[in-house]
């Protein structure tokens, strides 16, 4: 009697801690699927020794028989095995879709609630019943050994599922794992003890060892996170990862994360836990955030987009993933990977290339202008001869003046010598105009170029006037085909376009290495949709292992004299100016061919 009354205490206590638990798990706002099924475990192993507890009080109190109060105490009994075992299904696939099969589990523990109910009538449950003796001198009916048998079999695939599942993603040795099989273990080991009479059995013993085994489970629920949406499985391991991630439910609610996200953003467990990912103030929130969630809640994906943390000044590539198992959507997973030094690096080289390119640039137009000068010699030279053509017309026909002796058609004759010498100076002028004009076009930075539209012959002008020294001087005949028409227009900057043919032009005429009395041919043609403009040269070609490092960098085949910005500079401008495409065809020494592919539209 002191032993069963000992129990009774234990069963007590044992049952206000259930009820605090449930307190505890119905605060949880909103549940997921697997706490609303351990919700319910809670409450059959709550129903079944609440029901002991007041079986007891009445009979001792009142005289009443407990067999009245078994229907309501075979209640929690009969439900707790089938809701155990959906709570551990619930576990390993993280979500269940419930089918009328599910079901089909509650219609044996139906039956016993009641048999037991009616249990006067067939005794088909119990035979004899009672407090007043212990429960080895009960006797059981028939159908008793079928509800045993499924009792047990559910309880058994239940704890097997948990403890197997528990010792493949978190170790034998975790502290869940360790709760788990000690939970599930106990009521094992005590119903092994009093089967064989080592320990005696009362009616509250069973329901204090579950009660006892489903605390230690509760334990590695709430205490280590036991039922985020991902499993504790890799907890050790992502948090030695270098990169940050946070784990939304269906309902967007931060449910798990790794510890280098709480030091990378400076944040407690306690500030994020249950959060929606919308109220967490970090400056993370961003405009795609709410788009990418949405999506992939609907279609498994993964998007990703780069932002900047303001208030941790760093830059982040945010990858935002679906978490789906048997096509059911279970949550979100949001991984950051820190590319803040990536980034300032790309922004050193990215400054380093452009002080390259200004140096390439202005080497280009110092040795252009040296050309270009020497071009300009020739009209200015024409100009001050016509100016003094002009002097000496002037004097003449200021001699002429009264003199009966000059006639109007000998002033007719000077007037018309200095209108043509006027012409010639209008010639050389409109010439060195457009020298100036190609000149400063190509002094001006292609990236404050505005984008603009051109004639045909306009581009072939400049090209003209920008090349005829080097040419001339390489002892090299440019020869200009044009499949098309000269006022055809072509959208987009002339300057930037000119200075990728320009280099195209030098790196052909460089491609004879010198030797005079060569060509090169400037093709200017459309199809349907392009303008292909083609430079190509009969010299010596390209090696195989030039032609695949081309445009993937800074390549060259000068040496020394060469920095490979130039090519690489021509593909990027035509890339970004043009939206089109700069491709070749090189055999080698038998020549190369180069050309620009520009969109019509």
């Amino acid at each position: 009697m002191q032993l069963i009354d000992a129990s009774f205490i234990i069963l007590s206590l044992l049952t206000v801690a259930i009820f605090i638990i449930i307190h505890y798990v119905l605060k949880i706002k909103p549940l997921s699927q697997m706490q609303k099924i351990f919700t319910l475990v809670l409450g059959s192993i709550f129903t079944l020794c609440f029901g002991l507890i007041i079986e007891k009080i009445v009979y001792i109190n009142f005289g009443i028989d407990p067999i009245y109060f078994e229907p309501f105490v075979y209640m929690g009994t009969c439900t707790f095995p089938v809701f155990f075992y959906l709570f551990s299904c619930s576990f390993v696939n993280t979500k269940v879709i419930f089918t009328k099969k599910h079901f089909l589990l509650f219609i044996i523990p139906i039956i016993t609630i009641l048999l037991v109910a009616t249990n006067d009538l067939h005794s088909l449950f119990y035979v004899n019943f009672s407090l007043d003796i212990g429960m080895e001198e009960w006797t059981y009916g028939p159908y008793f050994n079928v509800h045993s048998i499924y009792t047990y079999t559910l309880l058994f695939i239940g704890l097997l599922k948990l403890v197997t599942y528990s010792f493949k993603n978190s170790g034998f040795f975790s502290k869940q794992s360790v709760l788990i099989v000690s939970g599930c273990l106990f009521p094992l080991v005590v119903n092994i003890l009093g089967t064989f009479g080592i320990f005696p059995m009362t009616a509250y013993v069973t329901p204090i060892c579950f009660t006892i085994a489903i605390i230690c489970i509760s334990l590695a629920i709430f205490k280590f996170n036991f039922l985020s949406v991902t499993p504790i499985a890799l907890q050790r391991i992502v948090d030695r990862m270098s990169d940050s991630y946070i784990v939304l439910n269906e309902n967007n609610l931060i449910t798990d994360f790794n510890t280098p996200f709480l030091s990378t953003f400076r944040l407690k467990e306690q500030e994020i836990r249950n959060i929606s990912i919308f109220d967490w103030s970090s400056g993370i929130y961003h405009t795609k955030l709410k788009e990418a969630l949405e999506t992939v809640s609907v279609s498994p994906k993964t998007i990703s987009f780069e932002i900047y943390v303001d208030n941790i000044e760093k830059y982040f590539n945010v990858e935002i993933s679906s978490i789906v198992n048997n096509e059911m959507f279970l949550g979100t997973l949001i991984l950051f990977k820190d590319i803040t030094q990536h980034t300032q690096d790309l922004q050193t080289i990215k400054s380093n290339q452009d002080l390259l390119i200004e140096k390439e640039r202005f080497a280009s137009l110092g040795q252009m202008i040296g050309g270009i000068a020497h071009n300009l010699k020739t009209p200015i030279m024409s100009i001050a001869g016509a100016a003094e053509a002009l002097i000496d017309l002037v004097k003449e026909y200021e001699i002429s003046i009264g003199d009966p002796e000059v006639t109007n058609d000998d002033h007719h004759e000077i007037a018309k010598d200095m209108s043509s010498w006027i012409s010639k100076i209008r010639t050389h002028t409109a010439y060195m105009s457009d020298v100036i004009t190609a000149v400063k076009g190509q002094a001006v930075q292609t990236t404050d170029s505005v984008a603009a539209e051109f004639t045909v012959e306009e581009l072939v002008k400049r090209v003209n006037i920008l090349m005829k020294h080097e040419l001339k001087h390489s002892l090299t005949e440019l020869e200009i085909k044009l499949k098309i028409n000269e006022d055809f227009t072509i959208h987009g900057d002339v300057n930037c376009l000119v200075q990728v043919i320009n280099n195209l032009i030098s790196n052909a005429i460089q491609s004879y290495n010198g030797e005079p009395d060569n060509k090169i041919d400037f093709i200017i043609e459309k199809t349907k949709d392009s303008i292909i403009l083609s430079i190509k040269d009969y010299g010596c070609g390209m090696t195989t292992e030039v032609q695949d490092k081309l445009f993937k960098g800074m390549i060259t085949t000068k040496g020394k004299n060469g920095t490979g910005l130039g090519l690489f500079m021509s593909y990027s401008n035509i890339r970004a100016h043009f939206n089109g495409n700069l491709t070749f065809e090189s055999e080698l020494n038998k020549g190369t061919t180069f050309s620009i592919i520009l969109p019509r539209n």
